[in-house]
């Protein structure tokens, strides 16, 4: 799934997935605000650390 995230070298916001495809261009980009899929990892990251544990402490 993709997200709106900003371009930088277009300057504009774009429907670019987790690999750096932007749906709007039809192509690859590189410079591209990519904030909110490092914000959803680092949650399930969180998520998975706060589940593990739980569990050790089963």
């Amino acid at each position: 799934m993709s997200k709106w995230c900003y371009n930088y070298d277009s300057g504009e916001y774009e429907d670019i997935d987790k690999g750096g495809y932007s749906w709007t261009r039809g192509e690859y980009v590189d410079n591209w605000d990519d904030s909110e899929y490092r914000r959803e990892r680092e949650e399930e990251e969180e998520e998975e650390r706060r589940r593990r544990e739980d569990e050790e402490d089963d």
